[in-house]
């Protein structure tokens, strides 16, 4: 019997339900921001990063919690020794400016919000320096200030031995010209920029994989890949921060762009518009997936919808800027490639890959 997302505990249409109801109540709450002399921009709700619009610049916040990654570095911990709290602490900054700069806003300031069942969590000296180290470093990646945070104990709703990682940031888009709007016209090229492994999505299935495993984390993957599956798993994840930034320097227009996390590649059809995302170069499955999807099982169509699949940012541009926009993605150190096409077929909206025989259409992805 394979598995899937669901099988794990997690079900996107319940969870999606929840966001939606959010929004439209949020929604409600906009005047407010006339007191203060701002206002909500058209669009922002259901994006990943909200934005406030003032005069000559705009506002962006983003709140984002790591998941259950931690969970697997404990597991790892426990049974080896090796601590993994650095890559811990660096994928959670990279989640929260990672959906940060899809409106084309810098993190200005990130902060950390660590929630313990028992304060004697933090006195493992390892661990919570790795913890430490691994924010700062993230954020110095990210180019923003690591400006604060909060570190509650939550005795009777945290477990003892569990930490609770999230964060919040704040940025900005100066000239308003730089925000990025979702212009995406019939034709424009999807460039993706390769992920590390995982990164921060789809980890309550990885840890139930886990379970089944008589080396549990320690088993190998296999594929031309030394790592075992836990090592394989507590990658770091790539900051995307300084493509969108170069970019910009360089006057080259993002029409829009996806962090490729939760709800796998379903994520690149997030704009609200109805189109069709072609791709036609989905390269190789990577080692760690394919062990996931042998071991697990899990279906193909299972894998994509809820994995990255080596996938960790998408950029949809014009054709004419395809070639410039990629060598700036590589420039920062980015596996990128032009991965496929933007089409217009009337009402519909999907993400194909005919090459490996799926689409997904538009009622899979509910986010607004």
């Amino acid at each position: 019997m394979s598995l899937s997302y669901e099988s794990s505990g997690v079900r996107y249409d319940q969870l999606d339900a929840f966001k939606r109801a959010c929004q439209k109540a949020a929604k409600t709450t906009a005047p407010a921001l006339e007191l203060r002399g701002y206002a909500e921009p058209a669009s922002t709700r259901g994006e990943s990063a909200y934005l406030i619009e003032g005069e000559d610049h705009f506002l962006a916040h983003v709140e984002e919690g790591l998941g259950t990654k931690n969970l697997v570095a404990d597991a790892v911990y426990a049974a080896t020794g090796k601590c993994f709290y650095r890559e811990i602490a660096i994928d959670t900054v990279a989640t929260i400016v990672n959906d940060l700069i899809t409106c084309g806003a810098l993190p200005i300031s990130v902060a950390m919000h660590a929630a313990v069942g028992d304060s004697g969590w933090f006195a493992d000296e390892t661990r919570t320096l790795q913890l430490v180290d691994g924010f700062a470093a993230g954020c110095k990646k990210a180019g923003a200030v690591w400006g604060g945070g909060e570190t509650p104990t939550l005795r009777g709703i945290v477990e003892p031995a569990t930490i609770v990682l999230a964060g919040s940031a704040i940025g900005k888009i100066s000239p308003k010209s730089l925000r990025i709007t979702g212009d995406v016209q019939e034709g424009d090229a999807i460039i993706f920029l390769a992920s590390t492994g995982v990164q921060t999505n789809g980890l309550s299935l990885c840890r139930l994989i886990a379970e089944k495993l008589p080396l549990g984390y320690k088993t190998p993957i296999g594929h031309g890949d030394a790592r075992t599956y836990g090592e394989a798993l507590l990658a770091a994840s790539a900051i995307y921060v300084d493509f969108v930034s170069q970019c910009q320097q360089s006057g080259l227009k993002l029409n829009y762009v996806s962090h490729v996390t939760g709800h796998g590649w379903r994520k690149l059809m997030r704009l609200d518009e109805p189109f069709v995302y072609e791709i036609t170069e989905p390269r190789g499955v990577p080692a760690l997936f394919q062990f996931m999807m042998e071991v697990g099982p899990i279906t193909l169509r299972e894998a994509y919808a809820t994995f990255n699949m080596g996938v960790g940012f998408a950029a949809y541009v014009s054709p004419d800027a395809a070639e410039a926009v990629l060598g700036v993605a590589r420039s920062c150190g980015h596996d990128a490639w032009i991965a496929g096409t933007v089409k217009k077929e009337g009402t519909r909206k999907a993400v194909t890959i005919p090459s490996l025989g799926l689409a997904y259409e538009g009622d899979t992805l509910q986010v607004r």
